[in-house]
């Protein structure tokens, strides 16, 4: 009786904690496209920096005030040597996701950005000739499949904002592919990732944002009508953005890694139906298709990744180049599950 209690329990908590993380993060997505859209503050690096200043405070006080997580002690050395290239990449990741949501609707970003998984394969199969089981590959096929439908038939296509999610993606692949070298031996979690990697985010981002877009955020606070309520929601969407780093942290403690993901695939038609009942952006039949084709590729890809890291090389098989000592190599060191981070 005792263990059917803590089962339904178990349940119940790895629900609530999916459920939270679609929120923030649906929520975080609409509202910065509000930003650019609604609120005509078009200031992509701006609002990501403010993103940043938020997380940074929110770290801090989760780690130090409240101690709700411990500190991963990092060297002074390492924190440079290591963390700020990774820094720099998630800036670029997060700036180009900002970019995007600007110039394209989120039903078409989200899509895009489930592009992930494929440039993340083929950048460790280019850069570091890592082997990849032919399930991986065959994974791939219809995630490639449903991107090409989808920005064929994106009846709110735009170059730019195109360019920017695959950039994104590429970027965020980067940022995976760094932090299998440069974080060796540090078993980061997303708190303590925010913790290292957003002070040094916002150092970056503050001069070119004060350059590029300083005199324009001027112009904006002189002629628009509603500068008061329109930071408001510029700053909550900051709040809101640490708050889903936490909500990452809680749900990867409270699921499997293929619920995850199965998850993390239905939270981007959530994201998709929620922005389509907002913003109203047309949304053709073979889009829609395009863009089911391609979760239920990224739904295949975690099933894939999942059963590799189970298996086992049979005893006395010989190596060669071409069979890893353990499977679990194939996957990133890494997990894919902090790929959210706004």
């Amino acid at each position: 009786m005792e263990e059917s209690v803590l089962c339904q329990w178990s349940v119940v908590r790895s629900l609530l904690a999916i459920i939270q993380w679609w929120a923030f993060n649906v929520t975080v997505i609409v509202m910065n496209k509000w930003i650019f859209q609604k609120c005509d503050f078009k200031f992509p690096l701006s609002v990501s920096c403010v993103h940043f200043i938020c997380s940074s405070i929110g770290a801090y006080i989760v780690i130090k005030v409240l101690k709700i997580k411990p500190l991963i002690v990092v060297d002074p050395e390492d924190r440079w040597r290591r963390i700020f290239p990774m820094s720099f990449v998630f800036c670029i990741n997060i700036v180009l996701g900002n970019v995007s949501l600007r110039y394209i609707p989120v039903s078409f970003m989200q899509t895009i950005k489930s592009f992930t998984p494929a440039t993340t394969v083929v950048l460790q199969w280019m850069v570091w000739r890592k082997y990849f089981d032919w399930r991986i590959w065959a994974s791939l096929i219809p995630i490639v499949g449903g991107i090409l439908l989808t920005s064929v038939t994106e009846l709110s296509f735009n170059m730019l904002g195109f360019c920017a999610a695959m950039f994104g993606c590429l970027a965020t692949s980067t940022k995976t592919i760094l932090a299998e070298s440069l974080l060796h031996g540090y078993k980061f979690d997303s708190i303590n990732t925010v913790y290292y990697m957003a002070p040094f985010a916002t150092m970056i981002l503050g001069v070119p944002a004060i350059l590029l877009e300083g005199l324009g955020i001027i112009d904006w606070f002189y002629s628009h009508q509603s500068v008061m309520s329109s930071l408001v929601i510029i700053f909550t969407s900051g709040v809101l953005a640490f708050c889903l780093n936490f909500s990452i942290f809680y749900v990867i403690h409270s699921t499997t890694a293929v619920t995850f993901n199965v998850a993390g695939n239905l939270k981007v038609a959530v994201a998709v139906l929620v922005s389509w009942s907002i913003f109203r952006n047309p949304i053709s039949a073979m889009n829609a298709v395009g863009c089911a084709i391609t979760l239920v590729g990224c739904t295949f890809y975690g099933y894939v990744r999942h059963k590799l890291s189970q298996q086992q090389p049979t005893p006395g098989t010989p190596l060669t180049p071409r069979t890893p000592k353990n499977r679990i190599e194939l996957l990133s060191l890494v997990n894919d599950k902090l790929d959210d981070k706004v």
